[in-house]
């Protein structure tokens, strides 16, 4: 019996071992012209595995690069795209590039920063209100990550300090209720008719 063990190893196991039988049939046709023909049928048919991507550009052109990767580099036709060389089975991806900043309150994440300075730019009553709901986020935050309980003057201690006292609260303000902040939506009760029904607030 013909196991697949015992067959020679796919380059791209994604295709089939049908797709690489059409590929390596290539590599015996020795009519260039015909040899074309055939790659171009051989695209075609590795395109319908993907219908939905067949008709994009790109697409194509990773098509044409895999029939060169599943040839070992070796098929001699006219390809529509400059045919990648060996390298790019052995050539290493780009380092990606961390994030190197260092948070006060990680708690509060990296985008609390962003618009901590993005309020700076406001004036006037658009600012009071920017700056409210920000320290609300804030406490919404901070009881994500402990859900026991906070302070207001805790969070605006860390809004003055993160903002390097750049934006103040008025006088007097009162945030929003934790339990308000991290309240969960009631699941709808089944009825007989498996229909979803909310509970009504008495």
């Amino acid at each position: 019996m013909d196991y697949n063990s015992n067959r020679k190893k796919l380059a791209l196991p994604e295709y089939g071992r049908n797709i690489q039988n059409m590929v390596d049939y290539l590599m015996t046709i020795e009519d260039r012209d015909k040899r074309n023909r055939s790659a171009h049928t051989v695209i075609d048919v590795m395109g319908n595995l993907f219908p939905h991507l067949r008709d994009v550009q790109e697409f194509k052109h990773k098509l044409w690069d895999h029939i060169a990767i599943m040839t070992d580099f070796k098929l001699d036709i006219d390809y529509p795209y400059d045919p990648p060389s060996p390298d790019i089975l052995t050539k290493k991806p780009n380092i990606v590039p961390y994030n190197q900043h260092r948070m006060r309150y990680k708690h509060y994440g990296r985008t609390l920063e962003l618009l901590i300075e993005k309020a700076n730019e406001y004036e006037g009553e658009e600012r009071e209100i920017m700056i409210e709901q920000l320290a609300n986020h804030m406490k919404k935050s901070y009881l994500a990550w402990n859900k026991d309980a906070v302070e207001d003057k805790k969070i605006f201690k860390d809004l003055d300090e993160l903002s390097k006292g750049q934006l103040t609260l008025k006088e007097g303000l009162q945030l929003a209720d934790s339990k308000t902040l991290i309240s969960k939506k009631k699941k709808p009760v089944q009825n007989k008719h498996n229909k979803p029904q909310y509970k009504k607030k008495r």
